[in-house]
Formats: C-alpha cells, sequence, structure tokens
C-alpha cells in the first residue's frame, strides 16, 4: 500500500480525538513546535485510540501482531506554539491484507495545524508480514 494523501479536512470523519499540550522542550528557538514533535503526536493518538477501541498495544502483541511504521506524511497548516491545546483526530482509512492507513487531523481551535497519515505494516512475532487482525477492518466506515 503506498500512502493516500488525499486526507480529509472534515472532523466528522474522524471517530476519534485525543489532545496534547505543546511542551516546551518541544519547541524551537521560535516558540515553534518542531516539525519531528508532530509525529510523536500522531502516535500518542494512534494507541490511544487502539486503547479506547479496547485493543491496547500491549494486547496486540500478546496476540502477535506489531504495527511497523512503513511511511508518514505530513501536511503542516498552522504552527503550534509552546502550551497550544493541539485536538489531534484519527481514524483507519484503509486496510489491505498485512496494511493498514490511518489519517490523522490535528487542529488549534478551529484552525488545522496539520494534516497527517501514517501506513503500517502488519507483522507476527518473527517480523513476518501477517494480515491485520479482523477487528481491524471493521474500523473502517465507523467514522
Amino acid at each position: 500500500m503506498r500512502v493516500n494523501t488525499d486526507i480529509s479536512a472534515d472532523a466528522t470523519d474522524y471517530p476519534f480525538q485525543h489532545s496534547v499540550v505543546v511542551r516546551f522542550g518541544e519547541t524551537d528557538a521560535m516558540g515553534i513546535a518542531h516539525h519531528s514533535s508532530y509525529i510523536l503526536w500522531l502516535e500518542e493518538t494512534r494507541v490511544a485510540f487502539l486503547r479506547a477501541l479496547g485493543h491496547p498495544y500491549s494486547s496486540i502483541r500478546e496476540e502477535g501482531f506489531d504495527f511497523t511504521v512503513l511511511e508518514v506524511v505530513t501536511q503542516y497548516r498552522s504552527p503550534a506554539r509552546f502550551e497550544d491545546v493541539v485536538s489531534i483526530a484519527t481514524r483507519v482509512s484503509d486496510v489491505r491484507g498485512a496494511t493498514f492507513q490511518m489519517d490523522y487531523l490535528a487542529m488549534i481551535g478551529d484552525e488545522i495545524c496539520l494534516l497527517g497519515a501514517t501506513v503500517h505494516g502488519v507483522v507476527d512475532k518473527n517480523g513476518r508480514a501477517t494480515r491485520a487482525p479482523a477487528w481491524m477492518k471493521s474500523l473502517l466506515g465507523s467514522a
């Protein structure tokens, strides 16, 4: 699967939302969140989403799966600054065999600061590609 960069900017398309507060250590000399901070926020949101679905990452690993990041796309729209509250919405937008894509919409108030996507490979305990868990397909269209 190649990442689909047609990422929705409509908040109603996303079934889950998680908030982060920009920490001082995540900013650069201009007081703006460093671009690498967003990747960590997407991961934090993804893990919180899975936990909220009843699939904490620890149980996913106990089931014999790992989700490796294969691709990341970020489209920065507006900067996040120290102490901003960034609301990040996410959804599973595609599942194909041993891969799936998650989309992200990050907002500060009513302003989009980032659209993003991550593509993940599903692997077994030996690091070999395997089909995504059955419950993952049920997440499509849950928005």
